[in-house]
C-alpha cells in the first residue's frame, strides 16, 4: 500500500513571535511541493494561534492535549481550545511526556481518544530506552505501548499515525540501524493490523530520533517508514526543509 509521507516537527519548549518567520518559510516551501508530502509543524502553545492565522490552510498542531473536555487542570489545555486556537492536529505521548510528566498508557489513549473525538488528527509516540534496547527486550517493549496506547475510537488512516521514537536516539546524534529501524517498524505495523484490521495497513508509521536532512533520505527508504517526526532540525526551516524534500523524492 502506498502512503504518502509525513513530516511533523515538534518545536517543544523553543518558539517565540520572532520565529515565525520560520514558520512562514516551511509553510511556503510545503505548498510548492504540492501533494507529494504533508508536512505539518507542532508548535508551543503560546505559538499556535499566531502561527495558524500567518500560514492560513498550513497544518499547525500542539504538543500535548489534555484528556478532558475542561474543568479544574490548572496549566492544561483542552481539545476545544487548540480548534479555537487554530490546531489542526497534537501529539500524545512523547516519551518527554511519558517521562517527565509520568504519564502512562492509559493516560496516553485518554488523550488520544480526546482529540480524534474532537477531529484533531493525533500523532501517537511509542519508543523504548536504551536500556530496553540493550536488553534486547525492544520490540516487545514498543509494540506493548502501542496496543496499550491506542485509542478505543474509530481511527482512519487520514486521522491517525504512529511515531516511533527509540528514547536514546532523541537528540543525540545516535540513529538505529537502518535494519533496526525496518524490524520496529514492521513489528509496529502487524500489531497495527492486528489491531485495528485493514486499516491498520494504511496508518502511517512515523520515525524520529536525530533525523536530519543527511540521513533523511536512507530512513525514508526503509520499508514501513512513512515519514518522520523531527525535533532540533525543525526549529529552522533551512535544516527541516531537506528532510522535507527527501520525503517528497520517495518514490
Amino acid at each position: 500500500m502506498t502512503r504518502r509521507k509525513l513530516v511533523a516537527g515538534n518545536w517543544k519548549m523553543h518558539g517565540t513571535s520572532a520565529d515565525l518567520t520560520e514558520v512562514r518559510a516551511v509553510a511556503e516551501a510545503a505548498a510548492q511541493l504540492g501533494e507529494r508530502v504533508d508536512v505539518a509543524l507542532c508548535l508551543p502553545a503560546t505559538l499556535i494561534h499566531r502561527a495558524a492565522e500567518a500560514v492560513p490552510g498550513f497544518a499547525i498542531g500542539a504538543q500535548d492535549i489534555h484528556m478532558a473536555d475542561r474543568g479544574a487542570h490548572t496549566g492544561d489545555v483542552c481539545a476545544a481550545m487548540l480548534h479555537d486556537a487554530g490546531a489542526t492536529l497534537t501529539i500524545v505521548g512523547h516519551s518527554e511526556r511519558r517521562d517527565a510528566h509520568r504519564e502512562d498508557d492509559a493516560a496516553v489513549r485518554a488523550k488520544a481518544e480526546a482529540g480524534l473525538r474532537s477531529g484533531l488528527k493525533v500523532i501517537l509516540c511509542v519508543g523504548e530506552s536504551d536500556a530496553e534496547r540493550e536488553s534486547g527486550r525492544a520490540v516487545d517493549v514498543v509494540t506493548g505501548q502501542l496496543r496499550a496506547s491506542l485509542p478505543q475510537v474509530h481511527v482512519t488512516t487520514a486521522t491517525f499515525a504512529v511515531a516511533y521514537e527509540p528514547i536514546w536516539a532523541i537528540g543525540t546524534g545516535k540513529v538505529p540501524s537502518t535494519a533496526d529501524i525496518a524490524e520496529m517498524h514492521g513489528a509496529l505495523r502487524r500489531t497495527l493490523v492486528e489491531s485495528l484490521g485493514g486499516e491498520g495497513n494504511g496508518v502511517r508509521i512515523l520515525y524520529g530520533g536525530s533525523v536530519k536532512g543527511s540521513n533523511a533520505a536512507e530512513i525514508f527508504a526503509v520499508p514501513d517508514v512513512d515519514g518522520a517526526l523531527v525535533g532540533g532540525a525543525s526549529l529552522k526551516a533551512m535544516d527541516f526543509l531537506p528532510i522535507v524534500e527527501a520525503a517528497a523524492s520517495v518514490e
